[in-house]
């Protein structure tokens, strides 16, 4: 430390706005070159999830005639890249908080992009399911990396939105998932292409790999590990702009130094008092809840839609029918799918200035009221109950994602403390993908069996339920600094 250049914590200098020499406030200082970079290819980790889980509904009907699957294995597509999520983030997701974000912000996408090859390349369906599970584990380690790597290297009166708009192109991977798998049906029209559905991803999924190479380490983790002089070079690095500012950083310890003089520990701290309790009910339940929802309704929407649109009351003739009825119900999807995407730019648009907790539980109570709409078109036929099932799927998706799938991301990597803050957002995603993937496998099952009516109607009391126990453990972490938040909760 020097009389030049006294010590702040790294959240300080992250934070610091310019001033004029009688300290009157300029205005906030525009995010680095590095950030911005930080930024996208975190972004991209969320727009491969949404391509790859929701091109899956698209490819279902090829993948079904050629590997003649049952109603069981149908599920399994499903839930397979669901499952590998689940496992992959807290298995994966925790090592962040070991081995630092930027080792596994770079391991995830290499093993992605394998398993995308495998996918593309599977000689038979049990290759291919290990594939999709391959993939999620890739993607499940993303959910809390990807969330600490932005959080930990913005400023926090941006960090709301910015990690929202960085999930935000889940919305749009989903998006042109569809599009994408429309487009190749549409083009080729042969059992292959659910391969080359796949195979679009890879080359995007390289580059973005080579690209996470070049950015910097956090200097939250590296302080968490006592690494102060790697923690100020590498500041020095996010921060880099022109005209320089700061010259030269050094630190001191944030918050009385509590946090970061603790070790990652294990997943009893998670609920070793009752703020961590309270902490990680809050950031597990309500995703748990949402995701029973957002996966089943988004994975099987063509599914849903091919019921009512595409006459399959006639079983299909040949694969042309097939692909023809693949093609009327992505188009359906697709149009859905936008809402998704309206739905996050309002998420970003209101989470700093509502609170997370007030948006997630008026999201939910949409949720509820969207699906209610879609199971209440069973009691009509033509184009009234085309208009219910529209109307419900459209609502649903935008109030997911201005609530529930957008704030449940966001609030699981806001609450817990820097040594365990990969852990415990891995924890929540993969307690979360416990509802997707039971979903994802007993969808197809229950549908048979209960009617689309049924089983949205349960979905309608599930997202009920989200909203109550969001207000019930509610923690508001709006503009909350990164380095207070939780440090005496565990």
């Amino acid at each position: 430390m020097t009389p030049d250049h006294p010590a702040k914590s790294l959240q300080q200098y992250i934070d610091e706005s310019p001033v004029w020499t009688d300290q009157t406030p300029v205005g906030r200082a525009p995010l680095t070159k590095m950030q911005w970079r930080i930024w996208g290819l975190a972004s991209a980790g969320k727009f491969f999830e949404g391509l790859v889980v929701f091109m899956t509904g698209v490819a279902l009907p090829l993948l079904v005639i050629e590997f003649n699957l049952q109603p069981s294995e149908r599920g399994l597509v499903g839930s397979a890249t669901l499952f590998g999520i689940l496992v992959g983030a807290t298995a994966l997701g925790g090592l962040a908080d070991l081995f630092g974000r930027k080792l596994m912000f770079i391991v995830e996408m290499m093993l992605f992009t394998v398993c995308l090859v495998l996918a593309v390349l599977s000689p038979n369906f049990l290759w291919f399911l290990i594939a999709l599970f391959g993939m999620g584990l890739a993607l499940g380690c993303d959910y809390p990396t990807a969330h600490v790597v932005i959080s930990e290297s913005i400023p926090s009166y941006a960090r709301g939105r910015l990690v929202l708009s960085a999930f935000g192109f889940q919305a749009v991977g989903a998006l042109a998932g569809t599009i994408v798998g429309l487009i190749i049906l549409k083009l080729d029209k042969s059992m292959l292409d659910w391969r080359w559905m796949y195979a679009s991803a890879i080359v995007p999924a390289i580059l973005v790999t080579i690209g996470r190479f070049y950015i910097t380490q956090s200097g939250h983790w590296l302080l968490s590990k006592g690494r102060i002089a790697e923690a100020e070079r590498e500041t020095e690095r996010l921060l880099r702009r022109t005209p320089q500012y700061p010259k030269k950083v050094v630190l001191g310890e944030p918050g009385g130094g509590k946090s970061a003089r603790r070790g990652a520990g294990h997943y009893g701290r998670l609920v070793s008092t009752p703020k961590a309790r309270r902490a990680t009910i809050l950031a597990s339940v309500p995703w748990f809840l949402q995701d029973l929802g957002t996966y089943g309704i988004g994975i099987f929407t063509p599914t849903i839609l091919a019921s009512t649109i595409g006459n399959v009351d006639r079983p299909a003739v040949n694969l042309n029918d097939v692909i023809y009825r693949d093609m009327l119900a992505a188009r359906g999807a697709a149009v859905i799918d936008l809402l998704l995407i309206v739905g996050i730019i309002a998420a970003i648009f209101f989470a700093d200035r509502l609170g997370r907790i007030k948006l997630q539980i008026i999201g939910f109570i949409g949720c509820a009221a969207g699906l209610l709409l879609a199971a209440i078109s069973s009691h009509f036929d033509g184009g009234t109950k085309l208009f219910f099932i529209f109307a419900g799927f459209m609502l649903f998706n935008f109030m997911t994602n201005l609530g529930p799938n957008a704030m449940t991301y966001l609030i699981a990597g806001e609450v817990f403390p820097t040594s365990v803050r990969g852990m415990g957002a891995g924890f929540a995603a993969s307690f979360a993908k416990i509802g997707a993937v039971a979903t994802a496998f007993l969808f197809p099952i229950l549908l048979k069996q209960m009617g689309t009516a049924g089983l949205l109607h349960v979905l309608v009391g599930t997202s009920l339920l989200g909203a109550l126990v969001t207000w019930w453990f509610r923690i508001e972490t709006n503009g909350v600094n990164l380095e207070t938040i939780g440090e005496d909760a565990v």
